[in-house]
């Protein structure tokens, strides 16, 4: 049987455990999208969300757009050709066409 193909959706530090047990089952995560990098304290230093920080950690694609309602980003989504999509804490309005 061949492995689960998922892609992850979520940002904060709530979704990072989720994404390291998906990675240590050994599930073939195409992709984690999350909310784009912002701009944080005094000198304004562009962080990234805890998310993406431990997807390049595990060495899986990220990609963060500004919505996710653009044809080119749901073409995108499709051409991972994901089995299931996970969403945790994502904070982005998902359209009927990734649902």
């Amino acid at each position: 049987m061949d492995k689960l193909r998922i892609v992850f959706m979520g940002t904060p530090d709530f979704s990072v455990p989720s994404l390291e047990k998906l990675a240590q089952a050994g599930y073939d995560i195409a992709a984690v999208y999350s909310q784009p990098d912002k701009q944080r304290g005094r000198g304004k230093k562009v962080t990234f969300s805890p998310v993406k920080e431990k997807a390049l950690e595990l060495g899986i694609p990220v990609f963060q757009p500004d919505s996710m309602r653009s044809d080119d980003v749901i073409e995108q989504l499709h051409s991972l050709a994901p089995d299931v999509i996970i969403v945790i804490a994502y904070g982005k309005i998902l359209p009927k066409a990734v649902l």
